[in-house]
């Protein structure tokens, strides 16, 4: 299990670390570091300061940032509201820990450190499962699939009732044609979109467009289809699988 320590122990501050950081922005952990660097090279601060390193799983010795509240604030400026809220919370969460008083006996302190390892434990649970999914999303996403193709792979799935779904995610508009569009919330993140021109006889031709899934918008899927979220099927047998014949 990685360990992260997120909370200094050179200083009566918080400190969260660039792993972290990275896990709940779900983002990759080598693109964090490089906005940390250059954050702190904008704000003319040396690297050397918050460098650290962490052990993975299988004792792997890695760098991290450890980066303080000011610094961390400064760092998710620029990422999503969804994603700077979730840093927030988490530096929260930290000065709460940081302020508790410590244990005045050994069952409280062995209480407190069962509450850390059971936490722990969860995430690193959270973190497999997830990884589990994306595994078997991407045994059978294929690049131009539209989400409503997508979803027809899902055991279950009432691919006939997405579109209002994704309408309902801000991930789709219906527009004068009684088209889905891509809005631009998801645009590029979830979804891109493609368009063909109509020609039909003793017409007007059109454009008719085309929502297509990005891969994470593929994994977003996924997930909600594995947290029971997507609208089901009625006579659904409760089984979470997949076909790997879909959109083929």
């Amino acid at each position: 299990m990685t360990k992260l320590l997120n909370i200094s122990e050179r200083k009566s501050s918080i400190r969260i670390s660039s792993v972290e950081i990275a896990q709940l922005c779900e983002k990759r952990h080598d693109n964090v570091m490089a906005d940390i660097r250059n954050m702190l090279e904008q704000l003319k601060i040396q690297s050397p300061e918050f460098l650290g390193d962490y052990t993975d799983s299988r004792g792997r010795t890695y760098s991290c940032y450890f980066l303080p509240k000011r610094e961390a604030m400064i760092l998710i400026s620029g990422y999503r509201i969804d994603l700077r809220a979730k840093i927030i919370d988490r530096l929260d969460e930290l000065e709460k820990q940081l302020s508790d008083p410590l244990p005045k006996s050994l069952p409280d302190a062995l209480r407190k450190l069962a509450d850390e390892v059971e936490r722990n434990t969860v995430l690193e649970l959270e973190n497999q499962q997830k990884s589990l999914q994306i595994q078997s999303m991407e045994s059978y996403f294929r690049n131009g699939i539209s989400p409503f193709e997508f979803v027809k792979g899902l055991n279950g799935v009432n691919s006939l009732k997405i579109g209002e779904f994704l309408v309902s995610k801000n991930w789709l508009y219906q527009d004068t044609r009684d088209q889905k569009r891509v809005k631009a919330y998801a645009r590029d993140l979830y979804l891109t979109e493609e368009n063909i021109e109509i020609n039909p006889h003793g017409q007007e031709p059109f454009l008719s467009y085309k929502p297509v899934l990005l891969k994470k918008g593929a994994a977003k899927l996924y997930e909600w289809y594995t947290q029971g979220t997507l609208p089901m099927k009625k006579n659904w047998n409760g089984e979470f699988t997949s076909s790997k014949a879909v959109g083929l």
